[in-house]
């Protein structure tokens, strides 16, 4: 009945009043009738959005189910298929996006009464968990606070969602069906008070009971694993401290070397390597007997969801909720992430088992009842440690004291018990690898009978010997167990990958600029020590990159180069300057040294991106007809001019940043032109472009002779949760630099102690005043 038609409605029983035969009650009883008839329309009216809203839900989990994907094709890419989290971690955004996915769970007051209503309903919780298993091991890459305050976040969400779902089981919303309200109706026509007119409720859905158990028990996995989180990150931190000592003193030997040498600097990265990936937070995570829990639930979960839709595929267009055609969406799109999400879990398990599959190994983990110390150890910590009181009362410190053992003795009892239930769910898992370990145990042992095995046994020993150098970088939590010869084989195959990739991807037209430098000459010709500075009282001091710029700046506005070859000459100083940022970001990290490489930065992209100098075009300052003394007089004063223009205050906006640049403008081009002395006007452009292009190609090379040393420096990092990260990209230098590092080998370096060679003044010194 529409809004017109109630009016209508109203109208009649107005005329109905003025009939005497017509009782009042009769009246009041179809007033109260029209009352609720308007009220309905009106609700029908305020649910008119609900579709929209569910396409929000469904967009909420298209975004985890990518996330979780992304996560997948990652670990694929990087041969983990322990599959880190990456892209799907907890924190606060994916916290919010998670409390969007289970609105309809959450939702009190919206009947299902369709099939695909309840099993979109349904199917949230199922997503829900299954989401919680992918998140686990992203609690090993957050610090003790961040790591509290997510958990926490986690489990008000859980227990928020869990008290609704339980709400709603016992008013009856999740077994409610609109097929059965005429026979409700009619067995309720003859009872003494209509407020007996309600949906039964004893037939509550057990499905919704199991995936609330299944919630909590995820929950406790994951607070328990949490536990255990903040004590194997001390543990594997103290040995990977030892590890990384045994690699300094190798470390000292290798940069010492003359030429450097790169197979023992390829061989130092494998070592920090190996710690990084075994004594990875998230791979330690991986081998926990609750992430093998979180694996076997997260296949029941997906097994009771292919049930669930086999069931719900017989009426699929049966929705007749406030959201109508969006519960479709949200059904099959979470269907989807269950499907997905399973994976990660599943696999987890099953590549902690490859990796660690060792008889020791699998007898330890059968041992249920053996709970490790590191599960125990933080909240044994608390217990036996002392509380600050504000109070000086002795009884109140002895009662405080007792019921934080009590409470603290029953949660290690309870982590215990949650410890041991993990590792009988986990038997499941570790007896199926058992039993395709020794299928293919079986497999290679027929092959080896029928097929001559001489040279692979001739070959054995060797590898054996080169894994067996390497395991004692190996880090785990357990010293009496050992990983599999397979973990350590996979993890060097895995960075001797990332080699050849990013051998691949040489810099080559930066190693064409350096090609046109045979020496270190350019350090002392690019700037003249005796030039003043343009600041008085201010020492005038040079770093790699803004050198870099300003020269070439002073290339590019050479106004008779041709475009091709001032383009190439841009890319090669481009890629260069890259390394030599990454030179000067790990050695030259002090204050000075950081504003000329942030004044460097922002004027390189003004250079390369628009060809302008302090938002001016370079080619418009110079003229067409210009020599290329004219052309460096013109950029002298200009950055002369800036200077004044600063000092006296005409320019305020950014002055730091541009008083710098024109500094090192004045200084080089003052610099350049004294070189020349009274010969610059008989140099041509393309003699200077030439003089310049050797002169950055020489920067350029003293600069990377620091690559060796970056590359040993970026192995290793404090912090625990990054380790994986620096290494790869120290992994991935020394591949795109090897050449390069190489070419240099030929050089005659300074005679400069090895912290010495990161800062170009300290090459200028030296090639001024040479010393033995």
């Amino acid at each position: 009945m529409g809004s017109e038609d109630i009016y209508g409605y109203v109208q009649v029983l107005k005329d109905l009043e003025s009939y005497n035969n017509v009782s009042t009650d009769s009246i009041s009883s179809l007033w109260r009738y029209a009352l609720l008839v308007y009220q309905s329309d009106q609700q029908n009216r305020y649910s008119k959005p609900m579709p929209w809203i569910g396409i929000y839900i469904a967009l909420a989990s298209l975004v985890c189910v990518f996330a979780m994907v992304f996560d997948l094709l990652h670990g694929l890419q990087n041969r983990k298929l322990w599959f880190p989290c990456k892209y799907f971690t907890l924190n606060a955004a994916s916290l919010t996006v998670l409390a969007v996915v289970v609105k309809l769970p959450m939702d009190l007051n919206n009947i299902m009464p369709g099939n695909v209503d309840q099993a979109a309903k349904q199917e949230s919780m199922a997503f829900m968990c299954t989401m919680m298993a992918n998140l686990l091991p992203s609690l090993a890459t957050m610090e003790t606070k961040e790591l509290v305050s997510n958990i926490i976040a986690l489990s008000v969400l859980v227990i928020t969602l869990v008290v609704n779902v339980c709400i709603q089981i016992n008013t009856g919303v999740f077994s409610y069906s609109s097929g059965n309200l005429f026979s409700e109706i009619a067995s309720k026509i003859n009872a003494e008070r209509s407020s007996e007119l309600i949906v039964d409720k004893s037939d509550s859905s057990v499905t919704e009971i199991i995936y609330v158990v299944t919630l909590l028990i995820l929950l406790i996995i994951h607070i328990c694993s949490s536990l255990a989180i903040l004590k194997s990150k001390q543990i594997i931190e103290s040995k990977y401290q030892v590890g990384h000592e045994t690699c300094l003193k190798e470390l000292n030997h290798v940069l010492q070397l003359q030429p450097p040498n790169v197979e023992k600097l390829k061989q130092h990265v494998r070592n920090y390597w190996i710690m990084a990936g075994t004594g990875s937070p998230q791979f330690v995570t991986a081998c926990f007997a609750t992430t093998f829990a979180s694996g076997v639930i997260s296949v029941i979960n997906l097994f009771f969801q292919i049930l669930t839709m086999i069931w719900v595929s017989q009426t699929i267009m049966e929705y007749k909720s406030d959201y109508k055609w969006s519960m479709l969406v949200i059904l099959v799109i979470q269907f989807i992430g269950v499907v997905v999400g399973t994976i990660a879990p599943v696999f987890r398990c099953f590549s902690a088992l490859s990796f660690k599959l060792s008889t020791k190994w699998v007898w330890s983990h059968m041992k249920v009842f053996k709970v490790e110390g590191f599960w125990t150890k933080k909240l044994t910590e608390w217990k036996h440690s002392s509380m600050i009181f504000a109070l000086r009362s002795r009884k109140f410190k002895v009662v405080v004291h007792n019921i934080k053992t009590l409470i603290l003795s029953i949660c290690i009892g309870f982590q215990i018990v949650v410890v041991v239930a993990c590792k009988i769910i986990g038997l499941v898992p570790i007896f199926f690898v058992i039993c395709v370990w020794y299928c293919i145990l079986s497999w290679n042992w027929l092959q080896f009978i029928v097929s001559d095995s001489s040279i692979t046994m001739a070959q054995r020993p060797e590898q054996v010997e080169n894994y067996e150098d390497l395991s004692c970088y190996v880090l785990q939590l357990q010293d009496d167990l050992e990983f599999a010869e397979k973990t350590i084989k996979g993890l060097t195959k895995s960075v001797n990958t990332l080699f050849q990739k990013a051998e691949k991807r040489q810099p080559i037209n930066l190693m064409k600029l350096l090609e046109k430098s045979r020496s270190f000459e350019g350090i002392i010709k690019f700037d003249n020590h005796l030039v003043p500075p343009l600041f008085v009282n201010e020492e005038y001091i040079n770093s790699w990159s803004l050198s870099l710029v300003t020269l070439t700046t002073i290339a590019i506005a050479l106004p008779n180069i041709q475009n091709d070859i001032v383009n190439k000459f841009l890319i090669g100083v481009s890629e260069g300057l890259s390394y030599v940022t990454l030179v000067e970001e790990t050695l030259n990290n002090t204050n000075d040294y950081v504003n000329l490489q942030k004044a460097a930065k922002t004027l390189w992209l003004e250079v390369e991106v628009y060809n302008e100098w302090l938002g001016n075009k370079v080619r418009k300052l110079v003229s067409q007809e210009s020599s290329a003394g004219q052309t460096l007089l013109v950029l002298k004063n200009a950055a002369k001019n800036m200077v004044e223009s600063i000092n006296v205050g005409t320019k305020i906006h950014n002055s730091s940043y541009e008083a710098i640049c024109a500094n090192s403008m004045y200084h080089i081009s003052e610099s350049i032109l004294l070189s020349y002395n009274t010969n610059i006007e008989e140099v041509s452009q393309e003699e200077l472009f030439t003089e310049l292009s050797s002169m950055i190609s020489d920067i350029l090379a003293a600069c990377l002779t620091n690559l060796p040393q970056v590359i040993a420096m970026k192995c290793h990092t404090n912090a625990i949760e990054n380790r994986e990260t620096s290494v790869h990209v120290a992994a991935q230098l020394l591949g795109e630099t090897r050449q390069i590092i190489c070419s240099l080998q030929d050089r005659d370096a300074p005679n400069l102690n090895i912290n010495e060679l990161a800062f170009v003044e300290n090459w200028r010194t030296y090639f001024r005043h040479p010393f033995p």
